[in-house]
Order: C-alpha cells, then sequence, then structure tokens
C-alpha cells in the first residue's frame, strides 16, 4: 500500500481539528486519515532495512578510506603541532606542564581592565558569534595572510589560545562601564587611552 505524506503551510495548524486538504471527492481529509500504522511502518522497515548493511558498513568502518590511508603523515603517537594553523595551536600552558601544582604568587599593582553590571553572561565573556573586521583577532588572522571571508567564527576557531585570547569580551554588545561606548573596548590605566580589552591586557602583560 502506498501511504501518501501532505503537509499544508501554517505554523499554527491543529491537525486533529483543522483539514489538511480536500479528497477528489470534495471530502475534508485529516492527518490521521493518511497517517500510517505502527504496522505499516514496521512492515517498510522489514523490508527496507537489513542486517548485511549494517554488517558491510561496520566491517569495512576500521579500514578508512583511500583519502583517509592517502594522508601523508609521519607514525607516531600522536599528531603532530602545526605552528602555522589558525585553528588548533599549541597553548603556552601545554609546553612547562607539571604533575605539581605551581607556586601562586601575588598579585601586586594590578590595574582593572573591565567594570561589568549584572546582566553580563558567559557569551559576552567567550563569544562564539562570527569574527569582526577591524577586531583583534581580525586583526591577527590578516597578519597570517587569513582573507576576512575565511575568518569563521570564535566557535570555530576554539582550539586556537592565540585567537580566544583575543576574542575574550569581544562581543560587540557588551557594556564596559570604563568605556565611553558600547562594544569590546576599555581604558587603559593609568594612560587613559581607549583600546580593545585584550590590547588592554596584553599591554598590562
Amino acid at each position: 500500500m502506498v501511504v501518501a505524506y501532505a503537509l499544508t503551510g501554517k505554523l499554527d495548524h491543529d491537525f486533529e481539528k483543522e483539514p489538511i486538504g480536500k479528497d477528489n471527492n470534495g471530502k475534508d481529509v485529516f492527518l490521521k486519515d493518511i497517517w500510517p500504522t505502527r504496522a505499516e511502518v514496521q512492515e517498510v522497515t522489514k523490508n527496507s532495512i537489513t542486517s548485511s548493511m549494517f554488517k558491510e558498513v561496520y566491517g569495512r568502518i576500521t579500514k578508512g578510506n583511500d583519502r583517509w590511508n592517502n594522508l601523508n603523515v609521519k607514525p607516531s603517537l600522536q599528531y603532530a603541532w602545526k605552528s602555522e594553523s589558525t585553528y588548533i595551536h599549541n597553548p603556552p600552558f601545554f609546553k612547562n606542564i607539571e604533575v605539581s601544582l605551581p607556586k601562586i604568587n601575588n598579585i601586586n599593582n594590578a590595574h582593572t581592565l573591565a567594570y561589568f553590571g549584572d546582566s553580563i553572561t558567559t557569551d559576552h565573556i567567550s563569544p562564539a558569534g562570527k569574527i569582526a573586521k577591524n577586531s583583534p583577532a581580525a586583526i591577527y588572522l590578516q597578519e597570517r595572510k587569513i582573507k576576512s571571508e575565511d575568518f569563521n567564527t570564535y566557535g570555530a576557531r576554539r582550539g586556537n589560545d592565540e585567537i580566544m585570547a583575543r576574542g575574550t569580551f569581544a562581543n560587540t554588545r557588551i557594556i564596559n562601564k570604563l568605556s565611553p561606548k558600547v562594544g569590546p573596548q576599555t581604558t587603559h590605566i593609568p594612560t587613559g587611552e581607549v583600546m580593545a580589552i585584550s590590547d588592554a591586557a596584553f599591554k598590562y602583560a
């Protein structure tokens, strides 16, 4: 038996009370009239899906394909870091990591970097959206010959600590009370210069 499926337009359509169309005799047709029964679904499944399909796919899944098998890589337990990659970067805190916790030093002569209200969210702190043109992250990418149309998003480049450091507080709608305007800026202390929050953070460092 062939079952026809036809759903009409309105998002607020009540399928239980409102017809989805009319048949050749002008009689109202409801969704329940054409919805397949459980037995019909099971019949189609039984005749269309077989165990051999799964055996075929999973029988060769560990063998890869020609493109995968022909990748030119050196045998190793781990892939080597690609220093020029703007997507995945070896973060500095991995380079000298030790089993024991490092000594925590006092923070002296620090200045306020940003002053936010109660409405601050993780989307402001670590945005995942588009990398704005002229932003510190965009400048970093431009210096590495990445075209603006290929900037992608912070979410796509989360594997690069250099991008994410420049993307912290980079939400264009963030309100920093130390900045004279809305956006990811701050007033650098003690110079009084208005700049990107990440630039001011690097300046402190």
